[in-house]
């Protein structure tokens, strides 16, 4: 058994999350590299400066969701969602951060002044590391997260036809181009933690064998939200989305969940790994 402290966990993942806020990707920078619409150059100096300047890249830096993968033989020192919360609150503090999370949905959205709490997925599996993965997730792409129960004998077609259907209506208020994450199969829940899942460039079947890509799917899906020609910022030019990814898993004879995820074209995520 390996022990890990909270202190190593606390100070790679804070450093994560100001990171995943302050650099973009390259593979997104090479797109605004050879994008030639709208907004080109201010978009590639917010880069510079966000990264130069450690400043956030959004003035939405999100609601922080982590995904952790535990060994079995990784023993921790405290509950990880109370590392994980000094995590957010001190990284957002310390690097003046918006505050965008308030206490209580419906009667109370009083700001609690912490980008607290985050939201945390614990699941036990059969490695010997803590690996850590963390979703940034701004407002306007959380707004889009949608949840089908489609019949369970739909072709593709269909299914395409369907995320289409509800996401190109209001693809311009979650930042275009976005990243979009499909979940397949399992239960309605399941189906949309694979769609956040899917936003990241990682392959899950290390930590779950059951989960399968669909990379011809995930390619026709895009092509055709692309199809629709809204562009950066709904201005027209260049792509609506960047990257499609569809994971599914094994279901219920009688259900087809499809769960569709969105994220904004800074795709804010990050991966900490411990032993």
């Amino acid at each position: 058994m390996a022990l890990v402290s909270p202190r190593e966990i606390y100070e790679r993942v804070k450093d994560e999350l100001i990171k995943v806020n302050v650099q973009v990707s390259g593979e997104v920078e090479e797109y605004f590299q050879s994008y030639r619409g709208p907004f080109r150059d201010e978009i590639l100096k917010n880069f510079v400066v966000a990264r130069c300047e450690r400043l956030p890249l959004c003035q939405d830096t999100g609601l922080v969701e982590f995904f952790v993968f535990k060994g079995v033989n990784i023993l921790l020192e405290e509950p990880i969602s109370l590392t994980l919360n000094r995590c957010v609150a001190d990284a957002y503090a310390e690097a003046g951060f918006r505050k965008s999370i308030v206490r209580e949905p419906i009667c109370n959205r009083v700001n609690t002044g912490s980008n607290t709490p985050c939201i945390v997925h614990l699941f036990e599996v059969g490695t010997d590391t803590l690996e850590i993965f963390v979703l940034v997730k701004g407002g306007g792409s959380e707004n889009l997260t949608r949840l089908l129960m489609l019949e369970p004998g739909a072709s593709t077609d269909e299914l395409i036809d369907a995320v289409q259907n509800v996401l190109v209506p209001d693809v311009a208020n979650a930042c275009p181009p976005v990243h979009v994450g499909i979940g397949l199969g399992g239960s309605s829940d399941l189906a949309l933690l694979l769609s956040r899942l899917a936003l990241f460039d990682h392959d899950f079947k290390n930590f779950e064998p059951d989960i399968v890509d669909y990379p011809e799917l995930s390619e026709k899906l895009k092509e055709r939200l692309n199809s629709s020609k809204i562009g950066v910022q709904a201005l027209g030019v260049g792509h609506t989305v960047l990257k499609v990814r569809c994971l599914g898993f094994p279901t219920h004879i009688a259900t087809l969940p499809v769960a569709v995820s969105v994220d904004c074209f800074l795709n804010r995520t990050g991966r900490v790994k411990i032993r």
